[in-house]
């Protein structure tokens, strides 16, 4: 589909395509050439975590909007598939101290340490419940 410009003086066209790659530039400085909307298109919204513990949160948006792309923990820190990393055994607070994981990040230095604001990403199981929509299992009970 062709925009019809014609209705339009010459330098009013070459403005306003001018002021569009212009725009598109200073979103690819500002953002890199990860917009923060990625997340969700590779299916990286927020995860929660049931294994080991349940439930640790993970915010991409959060991550996204401190500058991280994708690439800065995929696939090296993190399979892209969400959740696959609950399946290994050394997905563990002590793994994270090593600075495997989370803690590759979460060391005290780039970011605040995994052993500190436990309640930042561990939301038990209360919240969890409460995201999924069931108040404590009183979701389907019958007053």
């Amino acid at each position: 589909m062709n925009a019809d410009m014609s209705f339009m003086p010459q330098r009013y066209q070459s403005l306003m395509l001018l002021t569009f790659f212009a725009t598109l530039v200073l979103m690819f400085v500002a953002f890199g050439d990860t917009p923060i909307y990625a997340a969700e298109e590779e299916g990286g919204s927020t995860i929660v975590f049931i294994k080991p513990v349940r439930a640790v949160i993970f915010e991409h948006k959060l991550h996204l909007a401190n500058n991280l792309n994708c690439a800065d923990c995929h696939p090296a820190i993190f399979e892209k598939k969400s959740r696959q990393v609950e399946n290994k055994a050394d997905f563990t607070m002590a793994a994270f101290d090593q600075g495997k994981y989370c803690g590759a990040c979460h060391n005290g230095i780039r970011a605040f340490s995994s052993n500190t604001r436990c309640t930042w990403c561990h939301i038990g199981v209360r919240e969890h419940k409460r995201m999924e929509g069931d108040s404590l299992g009183l979701k389907n009970r019958k007053r």
